[in-house]
């Protein structure tokens, strides 16, 4: 009798665990919703897709702080008490923010937009706004076992007067650039707008709710679900994009993966276009869609625009690739941050949104000189001999060859007297009549300790794994 009571005690509570993440670390989030804009109309669906996000991560197991309508101080007062609070957590925690409204891309740059800004010039973004960098660079400055962002924050830009000459979208960020354990989630392809979607929820933030939700998927696998069911809402107009250092495992909802057929394949290794032209080939177009989708490689896309060429699903592909591939190049120029840099990537795309922004740039580098290429130092051969020994630690060095003279000799000297070991006498010579008087080349050793001698200039990417900007420093971007 006792056995029994124990055990309906025992299975309940079986249940009631393996409803909620079995949770080895803390988990802290930051959720912020930025509806009510005051010097640009409204967004309406940010402030419900806050309340939503809010509530799946508080079932998720996160302390949750939720936070609306924020401005540039607030925003900033908000994300120093988040970070406070994960390094009071201590370095095993989980810390993730989640960010629906406004963003830009100035100078290459991203900026969330507080809804108190109101620019009267591009150069008041950076003033006015709160920069992608610098949180990211709040998070990996206090220890942490994880950090997620997810940003639906890729919808158009507001201000009309600064989309004639700001570029679409937000730029690349690369998370394996920076400290590992970084998760970015992008609701839409760099430099694509999203879309704030007819329902009370944004396209992103519906497709989000539903993934997390599932329990025992992987994060990089519900992130491609959300990729998949964006893509479907949209009709194709919009695809999410995601970039990881992780290094552990996470799940939103601990227990049991559903169905394989549910769960997207796992990540197998890189393929080239010829295989996914095979792997393509002879599928029904949207079959061949979620394959694409997906995976999301530059690979995978150029193979399905090649086989549906002309089809409305095939010119997607090809839109996405060729805006991709300019992204990268762009992403590439800004890191360089040279006027010869940002000459390659007009030279290379001479018309698009990036345009003028590359033109400034150019105009505001024109007086910085570009770093010179790397010069090695030489040493005649004349001089010394420069191939080195299969071992240079135990190698013996050798004394310089002879240097030939092929000049006549009017009078030649007496025979040169005995040589000692170890060291040569000097020569005397004796030419139209003036004695000279000829003393061998010193021997010149290179010690094998450390790296050859080099003069050169390089350029870094953040220091300590943080996230650099055009300025030099912090945290700088990236594709996959």
């Amino acid at each position: 009798m006792l056995r029994r009571s124990l055990l309906s005690l025992i299975v309940p509570a079986a249940i009631l665990l393996g409803a909620v993440p079995a949770l080895a670390e803390n988990r802290l989030a930051l959720v912020i919703g930025q509806s009510a804009y005051k010097s640009v109309p409204a967004l309406p669906n940010p402030a419900n897709d806050a309340r939503a996000v809010s509530q799946m991560l508080t079932d998720a197991g996160f302390a949750v702080t939720a936070a609306s309508d924020l401005s540039q101080d607030e925003m900033r007062a908000r994300l120093s008490d988040f970070a406070s609070q994960v390094a009071a957590n201590g370095a095993d925690t989980v810390a993730l923010v989640f960010y629906a409204g406004h963003g830009l891309q100035i100078d290459g740059e991203n900026y969330l937009v507080p809804v108190d800004l109101d620019p009267k010039r591009e150069a008041d973004i950076p003033l006015q706004g709160v920069r992608l960098n610098d949180i990211l660079n709040t998070l990996t400055s206090v220890p942490s076992r994880m950090r997620i962002v997810l940003l639906d924050a890729c919808r158009n830009n507001p201000f009309p007067e600064l989309s004639k000459t700001a570029g679409h979208g937000l730029a690349i960020v690369d998370a394996r650039v920076g400290a590992p354990g970084t998760f970015v989630s992008f609701s839409t392809s760099p430099g694509a707008e999203a879309e704030d979607g007819n329902g009370i929820d944004s396209p992103y933030t519906t497709a989000l709710l539903a993934s997390a939700k599932e329990p025992g998927i992987p994060i990089e696998d519900t992130f491609k679900r959300v990729r998949l069911a964006v893509n479907k809402a949209t009709d194709g107009r919009q695809t999410p994009w995601d970039s990881s250092s992780l290094t552990d495992d996470f799940r939103f909802m601990a227990g049991a993966a559903a169905s394989p057929a549910a769960t997207p394949p796992p990540a197998a290794a890189k393929r080239t276009v010829d295989e996914w032209k095979r792997e393509l080939q002879g599928k029904p177009i949207e079959a061949a869609n979620e394959l694409m989708v997906i995976d999301g490689s530059d690979e995978s896309y150029e193979a399905f625009a090649a086989i549906f060429a002309g089809t409305p699903r095939g010119l997607q592909a090809r839109d996405w690739l060729d805006r991709h591939r300019r992204m990268v190049a762009w992403n590439s120029a800004v890191l360089a941050n040279t006027a010869a840099a940002y000459r390659g990537f007009l030279a290379q795309y001479p018309d698009t949104d990036l345009t003028a922004t590359a033109r400034k740039m150019i105009e505001r580098l024109r007086y910085r000189p570009d770093p010179a290429p790397a010069v090695a130092l030489s040493v005649p051969a004349t001089n010394v001999a420069l191939a080195a020994p299969t071992c240079p630690c135990n190698a013996t060095p050798q004394p310089p060859p002879q240097q030939r003279v092929n000049a006549p000799v009017k009078k030649r000297a007496d025979p040169d007297p005995p040589r000692r070991a170890g060291k040569r006498p000097p020569r005397v010579v004796v030419e139209d009549d003036v004695v000279v008087v000829r003393r061998p080349p010193p021997t010149v050793v290179y010690e094998p300790a450390g790296p050859p001698i080099g003069i050169g200039i390089g350029i870094g990417i953040g220091g300590g794994g943080g996230y650099r900007g055009n300025d030099g420093g912090g945290y700088r971007r990236g594709g996959y």
